[in-house]
């Protein structure tokens, strides 16, 4: 007995290879497990509010590829939750899509994808050379939460929006008042709110413990049992199914331009005007909200969500950027991850990695068998609905600034906030509240 334990020490050492590999696939195992199944399920639907308006948009004006989108977000979304094992899902980029909205013909699909595939590499290379870590670090909490904050609020006010006013989407305007009755009026919406408010209330306090009370004991089972029970109605997808069925509802006719198989799959064509357009009208506003939005918040937020499982700034990064530097040269939308994502998503009850792959699982199917098609169900799905889900996930976001407790420190993060929100961009906001922290800084140095 005792010759074969060196034995199998040796052999153990001598397959490094194969240890890794099982490490490999167990912590992906673990990142994928669910808590519960339909808790996930409805985390899945939390981004939904910011994703569905821009692919239908660019889908709409710019005659993007839906299909060989949704192939290839469906393949981040389930890499992502396998290795990051939070619902951390894949979301198109912001402003690259607001200049393709609004910039009419000089902006077109060569010059998206261009603008994708820059910003790409710049994030690549900021997370490759450590660059993008110091970043992470050198970032005062408070100017952090000023970015979250403005993030969230922009998110809610847009929701608000898409509630109260018609949207068109491939103008990115909105028109007249929305009805009050209808199968995409203000009752609705204001119904599916009510509806999430009352299954998933404020949400859970990340510090909530359990207690317990000998005089209430029963009082405590019977309170848990309730909550269990609604913890296990999935509201959002409710929301999210009734909007699939009103979608046929409103429009019957849409079942006949349905065509079944995936969408042709073809490489861009750049010129070396695209490549000029793409970058200056592109990549440059976009840089910006993709650093401190994308990775910056999204790593603090993690932490923030999910204690111990803090993500690196310096993979965000990467990931990022190797997403655009594949998928743009085929034409699929530029990509990259957000806060808001991540805060709509724990809103309605992701926990895991399972839970992103449960979305891009979805999205994948569909990518494979409906293609560009889908578009004819989604420009019939109740705005409102997406509006409902939308705010959400921007008040979520937005809560997480709750934990600012000096006045120096909520006096930085609103002051980032509102230049944020006034400049519609986080870049502004994000120099103005460096500034204010750093003179802040210097005051403390000089009086005390």
């Amino acid at each position: 007995m005792e010759s074969q334990n060196p034995q199998t020490s040796e052999n153990l050492d001598s397959n490094p290879t194969s240890l890794s590999r099982d490490n490999l696939v167990h912590k992906v195992k673990s990142n994928l497990v669910f808590r519960s199944k339909w808790a996930e399920l409805n985390g899945a639907m939390g981004d939904l509010g910011t994703y569905i308006p821009i692919v239908l948009a660019l889908t709409l004006a710019k005659d993007l590829n839906l299909g060989t989108t949704l192939i290839f977000t469906g393949v981040y979304n389930m890499l992502t939750g396998a290795i990051y094992g939070i619902p951390l899902p894949v979301q198109p980029m912001k402003s690259i899509a607001a200049v393709a909205i609004s910039d009419g013909p000089d902006f077109n699909i060569p010059e998206i994808m261009a603008a994708g595939i820059c910003t790409g590499a710049i994030l690549l290379v900021l997370g490759a050379t450590g660059l993008m870590q110091l970043v992470y670090k050198l970032i005062p909490l408070s100017v952090v939460r000023g970015i979250q904050l403005s993030q969230g609020l922009a998110f809610a006010m847009t929701a608000v929006k898409y509630i109260r006013k018609v949207q068109d989407f491939s103008k990115s305007k909105s028109k007249e008042n929305r009805h009050w009755v209808g199968l995409d009026g203000l009752i609705l919406a204001i119904v599916c709110a009510c509806f999430i408010i009352v299954i998933n209330g404020a949400g859970k306090e990340r510090n909530e413990r359990e207690t317990s009370n000998v005089d209430d004991e029963e009082r405590n089972m019977r309170s848990k049992r309730i909550k269990k029970t609604m913890a296990n109605i999935p509201s959002a997808f409710i929301v999210f199914l009734l909007g699939v069925v009103l979608a046929f509802i409103r429009k019957p006719a849409v079942v006949k331009d349905i065509k079944f198989g995936p969408s042709s799959m073809e490489v861009v064509q750049f010129t070396s005007h695209a490549w000029k357009q793409g970058f200056i009208k592109g990549t440059i506003p976009q840089l910006p909200l993709s650093i401190l939005n994308s990775v910056i918040a999204v790593c603090k937020l993690s932490s923030d969500l999910f204690p111990g499982k803090e993500l690196s700034a310096t993979s965000v990064s990467i990931t990022v950027g190797l997403m655009n530097l594949v998928g743009c040269w085929f034409g699929a939308i530029p990509c990259c991850h957000g806060a808001g994502g991540l805060a709509g998503q724990y809103k309605f009850g992701g926990r895991s990695g399972g839970c992103v792959a449960i979305l891009g699982a979805a999205e994948l199917v569909l990518g494979l068998v409906l293609g560009t098609s889908l578009v004819r169900i989604l420009d019939w799905f109740p705005v409102g609905i997406l509006g409902v889900l939308l705010l959400f996930a921007g008040i979520e976001l937005a809560m997480t600034c709750r934990d600012t407790n000096s006045k120096g420190e909520c006096f930085v993060m609103l002051i980032c906030t509102a230049v944020s929100l006034v400049g519609s961009s986080a870049a502004p906001g994000f120099v103005c509240g460096m500034v204010v922290h750093l003179l802040l800084k210097l005051r403390l140095h000089l009086f005390n």
